[in-house]
């Protein structure tokens, strides 16, 4: 039987008690395909993204929300807030490295921007 393949942002981040190894390259390879353009991975396994926005109040408000998802997923980003820009670094800080934890958060920050341009 073939296991469903459940998307990130419906995913739930696993906090990190260190002593794991950061995800090799082909993983991280496959688990970009599955965010929205823009996300780079670089050498130094960090995930990295930036957003843009009318003014400063819109990209104000999109920082906001996407603070609260950090906050409830237990899996923060370093955040830079700019006028109508915002760029997000992810790696989980424990083991200097990304896990599947930093491609769920950047999933739902992805489903934040959609909902946002939308509207809600």
């Amino acid at each position: 039987m073939k296991e469903k393949h459940c998307p990130l942002h419906e995913k739930k981040c696993v906090p990190c008690q260190g002593g794991v190894p950061p995800l090799e390259g082909h993983r991280v390879h496959e688990l970009i395909k599955e965010l929205s353009p823009g996300w780079k991975a670089d050498t130094e396994q960090h995930l990295h993204k930036e957003w843009h926005f009318r003014d400063f109040k819109e990209a104000w408000r999109f920082v906001d929300r996407i603070s609260e998802i950090a906050e409830g997923e237990g899996h923060h980003p370093d955040i830079y807030l700019s006028w109508g820009k915002v760029a997000v670094t992810l790696w989980t800080h424990k083991i200097n490295g990304l896990t599947e934890s930093d491609f769920i958060l950047a999933a739902k920050y992805d489903k934040a921007f959609d909902n946002s341009s939308k509207g809600s």
